[in-house]
């Protein structure tokens, strides 16, 4: 067979050949083109990120002993599984008690690198542009500390919720998550973050070999390609407006190509003659940038044939420092402060449930009740789905404590707890939603899995009632 021709037995490949996705590669790729597509033939790499919010990454490899875990070079709480050494149980993390309480974070290795690179640090504004799903947002609060201000901004509403849904499990009390052209947040909050990320929408080749390992065909063109570009500087300008000067940004994409990557950010700083990269950490198997970016600082290119991952691009720029002064940001209207019903129930549902009251600015919206981050911000006129961090419904006199709120809390936190071992049948019954038996004082509890709160029960009479949302649980055969 003739080099480079593709043998139709090998059908995987034979897709992205048809589509001239491989083809146009193979300038870039160079030597390196078989190595590249003999990724192709092997299955995709499983990572995980440990939630160092609520445990130490040696704590948690501790817990999935004997899953053979390798760690990640360019992340300290990543780490890649080795399937080759693995069972097909092992491949069941997502369903997990374990990762139902927030330990961990279901990632590709390379995709860890981006919140790295962007390194926010504890007490910063921070913005991460384009969250969906979720990942690089959890990311970004556990180096923050859960200090600071995280905005994790989705245009797509549904897609956004799925990122509220992460952020909540992660145990996230100092997130705003917003559903937002990136346009209108620049109008609203120009030069108010240190850090911004984008983490744009793109073609998404560095997925192909996971889609093909599930059997999804891939479509590709290189007008979508273009496209994609269009769109991506738009996004950055947006971007670009929101930063601070001397703030960092960092634009990411899991694509491969030039027209998504070293073009786009070329033609963002001949336009923005205030931004610059700088320098990348060395990493053994990054690869520089190429065409338009070659020998440049602050670019890297994550290939899966030179290291463990799907792929990924970076640019790390910084915006220049000035002495101009900035435009004020609108800070948050005192209209969202909680009424007296909302305080009263909150403070006594903290009394007789909590250890102590949470400390925070409180927010009311409508019936809810959430804590506010500092700095805050004016969210009037917004898509909102999460103003901060949600403890609850107000329900008349009394409080309906949130998922958020359990998950946001240790198991110090609170005066009653059932503490279940991850084997225990009870756990998997309680993430299927049914009721525990489980003899102790009346009230709210948290239910809790090795320690790590899984979510709200309410006991009475020995009945554990269950409180775990119902479009979180576990569907199937009951584990009772």
């Amino acid at each position: 067979m003739k080099k480079h021709e593709i043998n139709p037995a090998h059908t995987e490949t034979r897709f992205l050949a048809e589509n001239g996705f491989l083809t146009a590669l193979a300038p870039l790729l160079g030597a390196e083109r078989d190595a590249f597509e003999a990724t192709y033939a092997q299955p995709p790499t499983i990572g995980l990120r440990v939630n160092t919010l609520k445990l130490s990454a040696a704590a948690l490899r501790d817990r999935l002993t004997p899953l053979a875990l390798a760690p990640v070079p360019w992340c300290a709480a990543g780490f890649c599984i080795d399937a080759s050494a693995a069972s097909p149980a092992d491949f069941s993390l997502g369903k997990s008690p374990l990762h139902a309480a927030g330990l961990y974070y279901l990632q590709e290795p390379s995709a860890m690198a981006v919140a790295e690179v962007l390194a926010p640090q504890p007490g910063e504004r921070v913005l991460d542009l384009c969250a969906a799903p979720g990942g690089k947002s959890t990311h970004l609060a556990a180096l923050m500390q859960n200090q600071g201000l995280l905005v994790a901004n989705e245009t797509v509403p549904g897609r956004a919720a799925i990122v509220a849904e992460n952020l909540e499990r992660w145990g996230a009390r100092h997130a705003i998550i917003t559903s937002e052209t990136p346009a209108r947040l620049a109008a609203r909050w120009p030069g108010f973050f240190d850090r911004v990320l984008v983490d744009a929408p793109c073609s998404g080749e560095g997925m192909f070999r996971r889609l093909l390992a599930d059997g999804a065909r891939v479509e590709w063109s290189a007008g979508q390609v273009a496209g994609c570009a269009l769109r991506q500087m738009d996004i950055l300008a947006a971007a670009a407006l929101l930063l601070r000067p001397g703030g960092i940004l960092v634009y990411s994409t899991c694509t491969f190509n030039l027209d998504e990557n070293e073009r786009v950010i070329a033609r963002f700083l001949q336009s923005h003659s205030d931004f610059e990269l700088a320098a990348l950490p060395v990493v053994p198997g990054w690869a520089p940038g190429l065409g338009p970016l070659a020998g440049q600082p602050g670019v890297a290119r994550l290939w899966p044939h030179r290291v463990a991952g799907e792929g990924h691009f970076l640019a790390l720029l910084q915006r220049r420092p000035t002495t101009e002064t900035p435009p004020p940001t609108r800070r948050a209207l005192s209209a969202g402060r909680p009424g007296r019903a909302a305080q009263h129930a909150w403070e006594t549902f903290c009394a007789a449930n909590l250890v102590a009251e949470p400390s925070g600015t409180l927010l009311q919206t409508g019936t809810y009740l959430y804590q506010t981050p500092k700095p805050t911000l004016d969210l009037a006129g917004l898509r909102v789905l999460r103003p901060g961090w949600w403890l609850g419904e107000g329900r008349g006199e009394r409080l309906e404590p949130s998922h958020a709120l359990a998950l946001g809390l240790t198991q110090a936190d609170f005066q009653r707890t059932l503490d279940l071992e991850p084997d225990d049948p009870a756990v998997m019954a309680y993430l299927h939603g049914e009721a525990l038996t489980a003899p102790g004082a009346a009230g709210w509890l948290a239910v809790c899995v090795d320690s790590f709160p899984l979510g709200w029960g309410k006991r009475s009479g020995g009945t554990v009632k269950n409180h775990y949302p119902k479009g979180l649980r576990v569907t199937g055969a009951s584990h009772k």
